[in-house]
């Protein structure tokens, strides 16, 4: 048996919803209260801005927002058998992963499309939490119970247990230390652990999605709103404010993160969105899609593909997912995702591009914007690295 403290899920009941009906965080109608523009997502009706995008935006890269992440999709996996399922489902080796600890990693159909991007906590000895895109959730539910075939392993579908906040950005440790007695200089990066944060039983865990130093906050529905005024109030001295999923977006955008149906579709294997590095053949035993990616990962050695490139702007015109990449009058790759950064102070965007014109400095690059071929520098990613 693990020594290490075990981090316990957050029953709560599930409430069915009329056909049709968004699903909305267990804090929307303090949402509503703040002012907030309210968006569809995935299903859900959630906050896209409170005020200004990029004050809400430059508030996570100096200070501190809080964000809203109930949508997201928590499926448990449990018993004897949880580790040895989850390394057939998945592309990553679960098996090395520590109590405590968690992993970014995918699940592939077994052609290796991508069916979306994971995270997985591991919760105790035999009990895991993956964290899957609101969009995908369902999928991601379906095709583990479907893999779940012939293992002794539960998959429990655990949406309806938990809210989620997340505090980002170089105040967020500050901030949460003043409402916790948890450890949170030992806790790691893409580590959790069991605490009380303002009185509220919390899985903490030092993730999130901006690029920034953060935390993310599993907790039970009705505790969420005590949670998020006692972390309003926490981070008032310093300058902490509510943020929507449209400056989240621009965040992961200038961190180089990859989102769901942009960067990675069922039609990539991750080869080819560049993240081969998670696909773990050396495990031990089958997993779905082996085949289908040792062939991709041959292909990306001896023809590589597409590739994921940053694009700055030369002039003010923003791209927008689908826009061709052109060069020399011919297209030579497509907008994956493209915003103004409110941090570079430019149109930014990321593309597959291909291999002749995907090194950083490539010069003659331009992307059609409604029949205008506008100038673009190609860049490394991220666009943008905090300062440990």
């Amino acid at each position: 048996m693990s020594t290490t403290p075990r981090l316990t899920a957050l029953p709560s009941p599930t409430t069915a919803l009329p056909d049709g009906a968004a699903h909305q965080s267990p804090i929307q109608a303090l949402h509503r209260s703040l002012g907030a523009t309210m968006t569809d997502f995935a299903g859900w009706d959630m906050p896209l801005r409170y005020a200004s995008e990029r004050d809400e935006h430059n508030a996570v890269r100096t200070k501190a927002g809080l964000f809203d992440l109930s949508h997201m999709g928590e499926i448990t996996v449990t018993g004897p058998q949880a580790v040895d399922l989850l390394n057939y489902a998945l592309v990553g080796n679960i098996g090395t992963v520590s109590t405590g600890r968690a992993r970014y990693t995918m699940i592939c159909a077994e052609d290796g499309g991508i069916l979306d991007d994971l995270i997985v906590y591991r919760l105790g000895d035999t009990e895991y939490l993956v964290v899957a895109n609101a969009g995908n959730a369902q999928l991601v539910l379906d095709t583990l119970t479907e893999r779940a075939a012939g293992f002794d392993a539960e998959v429990r579908d655990d949406r309806d247990a938990y809210a989620l906040l997340a505090v980002q950005g170089p105040e967020s440790p500050a901030i949460l230390a003043a409402v916790t007695d948890a450890d949170l200089d030992g806790l790691k990066y893409y580590a959790g652990l069991p605490g009380t944060v303002a009185g509220v039983p919390a899985l903490i865990a030092r993730t999130g999605y901006t690029g920034e130093d953060g935390f993310e906050l599993f907790v039970a529905p009705g505790d969420a709103e005590r949670l998020w005024q006692a972390l309003t109030e926490a981070g008032a001295p310093h300058g902490l404010i509510p943020c929507g999923l449209s400056c989240r977006d621009t965040l992961r955008l200038e961190a180089g993160m990859p989102l769901y149906g942009h960067e990675l579709t069922t039609a990539l294997t991750p080869f080819d969105a560049g993240l081969g590095r998670v696909v773990k053949f050396e495990k031990d035993g089958d997993f779905v899609g082996r085949k289908a990616l040792e062939a991709a990962a041959g292909r990306a050695e001896t023809a590589p593909p597409r590739k994921l490139v940053g694009l700055i702007a030369e002039g003010r015109r923003v791209p927008r997912a689908g826009f061709a990449v052109v060069a020399d009058g011919e297209v030579v790759g497509e907008v994956t995702s493209g915003a103004p950064s409110p941090t570079l102070g430019r149109p930014i965007a990321m593309a597959y591009v291909d291999a002749a014109h995907a090194e950083p400095g490539t010069e003659g690059v331009a992307v059609d914007i409604r029949g205008s071929h506008e100038p673009y520098r190609v860049v490394a990613l991220p666009f943008y690295k905090r300062q440990k």
